[in-house]
């Protein structure tokens, strides 16, 4: 018997809700969105194509940027729904399962960390802190002085050195900068994730990312937190800035999810 031709795609895992709060709602593809719940836990699904979301195929895809940033959209906009609703665990991009009854075995195979994770989730939210450092030179050599100057090679070297310990001293302001708002950040936060800093290739901000960390924040402290971020990036030195995003569904924390993927 071949395999079948469709299985579930799942984005999150939450605590039992009214099904009919995701009627009409659609997610990967513009697949329709389902419930499939098991004691007191509910996998939010769609039913999806094997031919498009089959190991192979998502082996293919997850390579085309366009295809990933449409599913990744979608994904992300049936969690925000659901979680609008209920204290929600976000699952990994293309998380695929054979059919509903696996689905079912993995909740409860995993029961106890989902419910850990709903237990520690409810009631915050991610917040994205970014520390940017920019270039204080261009990356190109200063011209070389004309023959003219005197001692030209030496003015040459003195101003290699110049540009090098300007970007010394951005470093280190961006060093200390990153220390200070993770202090001073991770004091208003339950929980703290850090992420790789973010490569210039994927990012339309300008400068080097130097600090990518994520935050779990208690509902009512957001406001604060965001106070707090704008003020340290109001006193940042010259050459280094905060960026910060969300709230966010709290995808660095969800920690109850499987880490299998199409079984």
């Amino acid at each position: 018997m071949g395999p079948p031709e469709y299985a579930d795609y799942v984005y999150a895992v939450c605590r039992p809700f009214d099904a009919g709060a995701v009627d009409g709602l659609t997610g990967v593809g513009g697949h329709p969105v389902h419930v499939v719940t098991e004691a007191r836990l509910t996998a939010v699904v769609s039913t999806v194509p094997l031919h498009e979301f089959g190991e192979q195929a998502l082996r293919n895809s997850l390579e085309d940027l366009r295809w990933l940033e449409e599913v990744a959209r979608a994904h992300h906009g049936v969690v925000e729904a659901v979680g609008r609703r209920t204290v929600t665990v976000p699952l990994r991009l293309a998380t695929v399962y054979h059919s509903d009854e696996r689905v079912r075995e993995v909740l409860r195979e995993h029961g106890e960390a989902f419910e850990a994770a709903l237990r520690e989730l409810a009631g915050r939210v991610e917040l994205g802190v970014k520390v940017y450092a920019e270039a204080p030179a261009p990356s190109v050599p200063p011209a070389r002085p004309s023959s003219g100057e005197a001692n030209p090679g030496r003015a040459y070297l003195r101003r290699r050195k110049e540009q090098r310990d300007r970007r010394d001293d951005t470093w280190q302001r961006a060093v200390e900068l990153c220390e200070r708002a993770d202090e001073v950040l991770g004091g208003l936060a339950w929980a703290r994730e850090r992420h790789r800093p973010q490569s210039a290739a994927l990012s339309e901000a300008s400068g080097e990312n130097v600090m990518n960390n994520a935050y779990l924040v208690d509902e009512e402290r957001v406001e604060a937190f965001l106070a707090t971020a704008r003020e340290l990036d109001s006193h940042a030195p010259e050459g280094v800035r905060i960026e910060v995003s969300g709230p966010w569904a709290p995808y660095s924390f969800a920690t109850g999810r499987p880490s299998e993927v199409n079984t």
